[in-house]
């Protein structure tokens, strides 16, 4: 049985045995007929058959006695004729120009380990840094001695994919100013399948709170920008990855609770299942203090359904 993501609504047919009988009562057959898009996200587990004859096998499934079957539990996804199954519980595994939090695990020869949520830590070569200043030469011997002044040990920090070793290790990049080191914010980690793709992984919500969700499931919460003053004696407007830590502005009690309260609608929206991304975050923001709710009560049960609603039929929708 195909188990759907809208858990309020009883699961309609399938869409696959409703092109196979010609039925033209939905909008999934006209979509098929176009070729385009993907079909509504359903779930299945090892074994279940997800169509007929007629599709092209894609990760997570294999033919068998002409029919697709599924190999993993995970997310049905279909791109014109090519049908994937994407799990539900997996290591993140990259794909070239996304933007990662990670966290620097050890300091090496020329290069940092890195913790992307993935089946091995990512590299940080030297070469593909940004040095102090931005200045352009060659990496010396002295910027090797100086690499934990860098970058050191537990440092969270925001990269791009740049590529992948011939082992399946990830390469990394900071060479941008909006990559680098990450402080005073609250780190967040959630399922990286819950991650939406978006024209920018850096929000800014509308109470002044800024997220980086990372495509690995490593989210970064913080205050936006425009609270932090930086007193190393450079221009604010364009941060130093490599200056020395930045003191924030006096941080009072009500911008604590706006981290606190993104961070729990994060929590929230992750324990529901729903996707995370600019809309459906602000969406239970939003729910919950029009609920007057407080922050530590949002992932009450009878709560969490309640802030939710909204981003949900907002997911289911999209």
């Amino acid at each position: 049985m195909i188990v759907f993501l809208d858990g309020d609504l009883p699961p309609p047919a399938d869409p696959f045995e409703q092109r196979a009988q010609g039925d033209h009562s939905d909008g999934a057959h006209s979509e098929d007929e176009s070729g385009g898009g993907r079909l509504a996200a359903q779930l299945v587990t090892p074994g279940e058959v997800i169509a007929e004859s007629g599709f092209l096998r894609g990760h997570g499934s294999y033919i068998k006695n002409e029919r697709l079957v599924a190999s993993v539990s995970g997310v049905v996804e279909r791109v014109n004729r090519l049908i994937s199954v994407r799990p539900l519980k997996a290591r993140y595994h990259g794909e070239v120009g996304d933007v990662i939090v990670g966290r620097i695990r050890a300091v090496g020869s020329k290069r940092w380990r890195v913790d992307v949520n993935g089946r091995q830590d990512a590299i940080l070569m030297l070469s593909a840094i940004n040095l102090p200043g931005g200045v352009q030469r060659r990496r010396t011997a002295s910027d090797v001695l100086q690499m934990r002044t860098f970058y050191q040990e537990n440092d969270l920090i925001s990269a791009e994919v740049q590529q992948f070793f011939n082992d399946g290790a990830m390469a990394i990049h900071t060479r941008s100013l909006k990559y680098g080191k990450l402080a005073y914010g609250q780190f967040q980690s959630v399922p990286w399948s819950l991650i939406r793709r978006t024209k920018s992984a850096f929000v800014s919500l509308p109470n002044k709170v800024q997220l980086i969700l990372g495509a690995n499931g490593y989210i970064f919460i913080s205050l936006a920008p425009a609270e932090v003053v930086d007193t190393n004696g450079t221009d604010p407007d364009e941060p130093s990855t490599y200056a020395q830590p930045r003191s924030v502005l006096p941080v009072t009690l009500d911008d604590r609770m706006r981290v606190a309260r993104v961070h729990m609608a994060v929590q929230a929206l992750a324990a529901m299942y729903v996707s995370i991304w600019e809309d459906t975050v602000w969406d239970v923001v939003c729910a919950s203090e029009q609920a007057g709710l407080p922050v530590h009560a949002m992932l009450t049960l009878p709560s969490l359904h309640a802030i939710t609603e909204k981003a949900r039929n907002r997911a289911r929708n999209v």
